[in-house]
């Protein structure tokens, strides 16, 4: 990712536009002339059908018409069905979006812009999605997984309810938390459904769109591409292609397969494989010819669904999306797409990695002015940042640089003494100097353990507010909830986060709330 962000040579022929105005600017172009009226008629026909039933704001209503019309583009992100949406980035990827389409309307007045949730709804990774943190508790939802997560009955979802209602304590923002948990997962069918109201009620004030991809008419757009990859295995051929290259300098995330395609049926998801000319729905009896197979896509697009290495593709035949919003993870396997998209002549989007941020209380950062420690420090390792501090507020020196330098110079000597005698002895200098050397690194360690049990106040006060910030030592947009800063913030968090946020800062963001 940073040799990304640096623009580094050896990266460049990876991705296509640059996150930056000129690149979207080259980027309009190029969907424009690619994704047809018909394309469109069909994606806002399929987004109205899949938001029947649901109340969705004026903005968002407002940008689904728009997407008729062909000046009209997307920005889109995805994420999986996480209960109540799991980890904090859910909302800074969907914020990067919402941002970056209000800036790109600024930028090109005369083309109209829609951020775009994409819904992971045909994801069968289930222990990936089932619980949520909350306050340092885990709150998680336990049934048997077969399938796609968006077809999942939300049956236990009443007994993760009342877990959860117990922990929020009594506010008005607890009653809010509780009341969108109640009505998205207990009043609602599936998860799919789920999601889609969670995500409306958080963000459909701000003109969000949602999508899912598990939908016939999408999926009837889809089929020359489905049938392709069973005929031709084009996603195969070129991702390993590139990974050849990619591979020199960078670790590979994804690995494609012969058939990038699973079968979607009730309860199932199964990778589909070729063996002894028959296509094959692996762990099942479902064998198909060539032409049964072929027949089944045309009369069933729906049960074809794309992998890891296919969805990006899918995602932008049926959008006329300019840009896609991921993680690290994410776009590192989206460089190994370009070729592949060239291949079969789909513009590839503009790559922007999602917005990073920790939130801070107003009563965190005192807390770090009383210890006079600045939020950059905060980013280091627990141990480092303790033993710099100890260090710093110690009445005696417990860096014993200059004691290893003495030393180091005086081995210096009988090296050289050492090679005017006997060179035999050489071997022997080097022995002890190291010996030495480890004795004075001991010494500092354990006067600097010392020293902590000295202060062992303070350290425990650090030890506190770090791991507050930085739950199990771990970023803390990978492990809290929104949860817990919505019900001292309320509203204010989302508000916070669209106002702070720039989508093409490229930099991780600190925000005192």
């Amino acid at each position: 990712m940073c040799d990304y962000l640096d623009r580094k040579e050896n990266l460049s022929e990876f991705y296509g536009n640059f996150p930056d105005i000129n690149g979207f600017e080259k980027q309009i172009k190029s969907k424009w002339e690619s994704f047809s009226d018909s394309s469109r008629n069909v994606l806002v026909n399929s987004i109205q059908n899949q938001n029947k039933g649901f109340q969705i704001s004026e903005p968002t209503q407002e940008n689904i018409n728009l997407l008729k019309q062909n000046n009209t583009f997307t920005v889109a992100t995805g994420h999986q069905l996480n209960l109540f949406t799991g980890p904090l980035y859910f909302l800074y990827k969907i914020v990067s979006a919402i941002n970056l389409s209000k800036k790109l309307k600024q930028k090109f007045p005369d083309c109209n812009f829609a951020p775009i949730y994409w819904m992971a709804t045909e994801d069968h990774d289930f222990e990936e999605i089932q619980f949520f943190n909350f306050q340092r508790n885990r709150i998680s939802w336990s049934r048997d997984s077969k399938g796609a997560v968006g077809r999942f009955s939300n049956e236990g979802l009443d007994k993760v309810f009342e877990e959860f209602s117990k922990q929020l304590g009594e506010s008005k923002s607890s009653d809010y938390i509780s009341k969108l948990f109640k009505n998205a997962y207990l009043q609602h069918n599936n998860l799919s459904d789920a999601t889609r109201f969670l995500a409306n009620q958080l963000f459909g004030k701000f003109g969000l769109v949602i999508i899912d991809g598990d939908d016939i008419k999408l999926k009837k757009q889809f089929i020359p591409f489905v049938k392709e990859e069973l005929l031709q295995n084009t996603c195969y051929k070129e991702v390993t292609k590139t990974i050849e290259k990619l591979s020199e300098n960078y670790k590979i995330q994804v690995n494609p397969r012969e058939i990038n395609l699973f079968y979607l049926d009730k309860n199932l998801r199964e990778r589909i494989v070729f063996e002894e000319e028959l296509f094959k729905v692996n762990n099942t009896e479902i064998v198909f010819t060539k032409d049964k197979i072929l027949t089944e896509l045309e009369n069933f697009p729906e049960k074809f669904s794309p992998n890891v290495m296919m969805r990006p593709l899918y995602q932008e035949v049926i959008l006329p999306n300019l840009c896609y919003i991921g993680g690290g993870g994410e776009l590192a396997y989206w460089f190994e797409l370009k070729n592949y998209f060239e291949a079969v002549k789909i513009p590839f989007p503009v790559l922007l990695l999602r917005n990073s941020v920790l939130l801070v209380t107003e009563k965190q950062v005192k807390k770090m002015d009383k210890l006079n420690i600045s939020i950059k420090e905060m980013f280091n390792k627990q141990d480092d940042l303790i033993a710099n501090k100890v260090k710093s507020i110690s009445e005696i020196s417990i860096d014993f640089s200059s004691q290893k330098m003495y030393l180091k110079n005086m081995f210096k000597e009988l090296e050289i003494l050492s090679n005017k005698t006997d060179k035999s002895f050489l071997g022997a200098v080097k022995a002890q100097e190291k010996k030495q050397l480890k004795g004075i690194d001991n010494l500092e360690k354990r006067m600097l353990k010392a020293q902590k049990r000295k202060y062992n106040e303070i350290v425990g006060r650090i030890t506190v507010l770090q791991d507050q910030l930085f739950p199990n030592q771990s970023l803390q947009e990978r492990q809290a909830n929104f949860s817990e800063f919505y019900l001292e913030f309320g509203e204010g968090l989302i508000t916070s986060l669209l106002k702070n946020l720039d989508p093409l800062k490229l930099e991780f963001d600190v925000i005192k709330l």
